[in-house]
């Protein structure tokens, strides 16, 4: 499979077809700004439950968004979101990079309709924006444990303050 950035429609089509190649079907998101071990783990992780993983990333404006920025602290994306995708979709577990631009991926899990929806065992089936248009098609939802408790804001923090 060739790993690539995709649009919506791009991904979609790929997955019309050739359903064979995708499915079962893995969808995972996040900001993924500023990539770490803990996200590589995460996404080879997520990809052990179906053939392909498909990765929402959330486009600078929505990770503006989502993570204020705070006091002492540089703005929000570290990293410009064609960068960030294009490092995404270079790991040998991610098979597609859709990047969106709304502050949750129901929109793509409603287009896409994957079998597993993966995210950090920092969420609950309750606490997680996506979880009810999973449920509505019939899809699972995997919640994956952390295993190496990294941060993007916590890597800046250290980065700021380790030269004083």
């Amino acid at each position: 499979m060739i790993t690539s950035v995709y649009t919506l429609s791009e991904i979609s089509q790929a997955i019309a077809n050739d359903q064979s190649q995708w499915r079962p079907l893995v969808f995972t998101n996040g900001c993924f700004d500023i990539l770490h071990a803990g996200h590589v783990r995460y996404l080879q992780i997520a990809k052990s439950f179906g053939r392909s993983l498909v990765v929402g990333l959330n486009s600078d404006r929505s990770v503006s968004a989502i993570k204020p920025h705070k006091q002492g602290l540089p703005p929000r994306p570290i990293v410009p979101q064609q960068q960030r995708a294009e490092v995404l979709a270079a790991l040998k577990s991610v098979d597609g990079v859709v990047i969106f631009d709304t502050l949750t991926a129901t929109s793509l899990i409603e287009a896409l309709k994957p079998d597993i929806y993966v995210k950090g065992g920092d969420y609950s089936t309750q606490t997680l924006p996506e979880a009810p248009a999973v449920l509505a098609y019939g899809g699972r939802i995997e919640l994956v444990k952390v295993e190496i408790p990294t941060s993007t804001t916590a890597l800046i923090d250290r980065i700021l303050h380790s030269s004083q």
